[in-house]
């Protein structure tokens, strides 16, 4: 923990540590007041106003996800904070799933925000956030040096050893999802499977060794409250959050998607690119508010857990959802649209994987994850996903190869239990 803040108890201490906190919730109201109805707005700047929440939301999650690390094991705060992270993916996915068992016409739109968001993690978050860090450590680095030649600094960033089980669920969660494409449809018990590998990855990463971490702003004043206090006031503030997230996301995914078509925008496109972009806002905001810290390898991790979480549970609930929803048989079907834009996903997770073997996130690595997100976005036709898709399995060849000697020990981390020290 940070040694420049102490517990004093004084007004000064909990006007620092409030005030942020007060200041995204303000920043929430308006949208609250808009979801109740107490006054209306024009669909985009509705729209705005809940995604300002959403961002609200995330800081507050931000700060209280590092402080959580002095009560549960860095693995588990990280992976619990991506599950919050990813909340509004998971309503907006559900919802569309759950419809669609009494909507056909939904059904080709149920996994648009799984494939998007995805997409939108690996190809845009991971090498945005691995050069944001990578300046923030540069520059950390280059002030307690006082080099004066900075050129010679690599660009890449170290990944945690603990990343290694997360790399390994991710591992076993992109085998399973083979099984989509080649039965056209995401089954029930397919989709049960990736919820038990979801709860297996959370009790795996609860079994970590716990550091104590070194907190600054916001969060040391969190992390320097007494013991039970510091969790009675964790578990609000992220329930706040959350509930925040919760109320947020369908709304604004909805204006947005209607100021969209009052655009003339595709109906797929706006649920597979624009609502990720604020659904993904909770978990890139944590990410970069990691990165502009210094931490680097901290918000690395947030999103690498965001991605086994979207690829586990987030998948594994679609077609619970459309059951529940009353659709017929026991598995939520794709049409030929959506199994290309599955095995795109599937093959730019491979390619990430291929580059996470490494245990480190290069200049080509991020340059070529930047890449499929780029032609992804510019080129929808099932032509060129198909592609796509061919050229990411090519490219993690190489990948795979170089980090050969890495691949069955990161595979084999989440059926080996690491003991607490």
């Amino acid at each position: 923990m940070s040694k420049e803040v102490h517990f004093d108890g004084s007004l000064k201490y909990f006007a620092r540590l409030l005030t942020p906190f007060l200041f995204a919730i303000v920043s929430a109201i308006p949208a609250l007041l808009i979801q109740f109805e107490y006054f209306h707005t024009t669909a985009l700047i509705a729209a705005g106003y809940y995604g300002l929440a959403i961002v609200a939301a995330a800081f507050m999650l931000g700060w209280v996800g590092e402080a959580a690390e002095l009560d549960l094991s860095g693995g588990l705060s990280i992976g619990l904070l991506a599950v919050i992270a990813i909340l509004p993916e998971y309503v907006v996915s559900t919802i569309i799933s759950f419809q669609a068992g009494t909507n056909p016409a939904m059904e080709p739109l149920a996994t648009a925000n799984l494939t998007g968001a995805n997409r939108l993690l690996i190809g845009f978050g991971w090498p945005v956030v691995a050069l944001c860090g990578w300046f923030a450590m540069r520059k950390v680095k280059s002030n307690a040096s006082n080099k004066r030649d900075k050129s010679k600094t690599s660009f890449g960033i170290e990944l945690e050893p603990q990343s290694k089980t997360d790399i390994g669920f991710m591992i076993w969660a992109t085998v399973i999802s083979f099984i989509v494409p080649a039965m056209g449809e995401i089954g029930l018990i397919t989709g049960v499977i990736m919820v038990i590998l979801f709860i297996s990855y959370l009790w795996r990463v609860s079994q970590e060794e716990n550091e104590e971490p070194e907190l600054h702003g916001t969060a040391a004043y969190v992390g320097a409250l007494p013991k039970w206090g510091r969790r009675a006031f964790l578990l609000i503030v992220a329930l706040l959050a959350a509930g925040i997230i919760l109320l947020c996301a369908e709304p604004f995914t909805e204006h947005l998607i209607t100021a969209g078509k009052e655009a003339g925008w595709n109906e797929y496109l706006l649920i597979q690119w624009i609502t990720p972009l604020a659904s993904e806002a909770p978990e890139f905001t944590l990410a970069f508010i990691f990165a502009a810290r210094g931490k680097a390898r901290v918000a690395i991790a947030v999103l690498i857990s965001s991605k086994v979480n979207q690829w586990s549970v987030l998948a594994g609930s679609l077609p619970i959802a459309y059951v529940l929803g009353g659709g017929h048989g026991a598995a939520l079907p794709l049409d030929a649209q959506s199994v290309s834009e599955f095995n795109l996903t599937i093959a730019q997770g491979i390619l990430g994987i291929a580059i996470l073997l490494g245990m480190r996130i290069g200049g080509l690595g991020s340059i070529l994850l930047l890449a499929t997100f780029v032609i992804s976005f510019l080129f929808t036709d099932v032509l060129s996903r198909d592609l796509l898709s061919v050229a990411c399995l090519v490219v993690a060849i190489p990948y795979f190869w170089l980090n050969r000697a890495n691949l069955l020990d990161i595979a084999k981390t989440p059926f080996v239990r690491k003991p607490k020290l």
